[in-house]
């Protein structure tokens, strides 16, 4: 019980600590960018050309698919 001052000081400085890295994310416009860049990820990722640089980079993967449904 003696130690819970002590606890409770470095749980305040947690929490304050994130609490300012929620609003400097915020105020810089960080979830706005990420969100930009994922969906930019996402479009890219269902590309024919993503899609044929998958299937050129394992080209076994029909043959591990058709294991597996044995």
């Amino acid at each position: 019980m003696r130690l819970l001052g002590w606890y409770l000081k470095i749980a305040g400085g947690g929490v304050a600590i994130g609490a300012a890295m929620e609003l400097f994310m915020v105020h810089t416009g960080f979830y706005e960018k990420v969100t930009v860049l994922e969906s930019e990820k996402r479009a890219w990722e269902s590309s024919p050309e993503a899609q044929a640089m998958r299937e050129a980079l394992n080209p076994w993967r029909r043959q591990d698919d058709e294991q597996e449904r044995r």
